[in-house]
């Protein structure tokens, strides 16, 4: 579903390899030899979300009102610092036609995820994707994430969170749902 290229893990190992090198470290010392096949399969773990079918039903009972999973965890990267940035997501949506099989909101969530992010775009993404997918009337999506290219490098503000917010549709243009929405989450809007 996510049709992606994939990672060239063999050249994602000699890179690091390189790497190590370029940083005064030798790849070929016994606590170092398997480190470039290890972290080549990690980061192809982390950029590559697991396919899935979206699934959804007929809204026969007419449901209106707020549909919301909450606390979805997050893990992505960074695309500026490589560095890994995690939190959570709060998802919702106001139902049309059709209903999403629960699960479907945090297989989304990790289509864009597991990739070089921003949290801006992911959260974006996600919201839009939903939009797309399952035209329901509104759709609110919001990230809460600390970036380790923030606390452990150049300011260091560890424990800091980054809160990201798209809302559409009904979620945008009603100034009640939207309310709604974000005292759901436990967000301050």
């Amino acid at each position: 579903m996510h049709g992606r290229p994939g990672v060239d893990v063999e050249a994602a190992r000699r890179a690091v390899a390189d790497l190590l090198v370029a940083l005064g470290k030798d790849p070929a010392s016994e606590h170092l030899a398997d480190t470039p096949r290890r972290v080549a399969h990690a980061y192809a773990e982390m950029l590559t979300p697991r396919e899935f079918d979206l699934t959804t039903f007929p809204n026969e009972e007419g449901y209106d009102e707020l549909v919301l999973a909450r606390g979805i965890p997050v893990q992505s990267l960074c695309e500026h610092h490589v560095l890994p940035f995690q939190g959570v997501a709060h998802v919702g949506y106001l139902p049309g036609e059709r209903i999403l099989g629960l699960s479907k909101l945090a297989r989304v969530v990790e289509l864009f995820a597991r990739d070089l992010q921003v949290q801006e775009r992911l959260t974006k993404q996600v919201a839009d994707w939903l939009l797309e997918h399952l035209a329901p009337r509104g759709v609110g999506v919001v990230v809460e994430a600390e970036h380790l290219c923030m606390s452990l490098r150049g300011v260091r503000a560890a424990g800091s969170r980054t809160v990201t917010s798209a809302m559409l549709g009904a979620l945008r243009d009603d100034a009640r749902t939207r309310q709604e929405f974000f005292a759901l989450t436990g967000v301050r809007a």
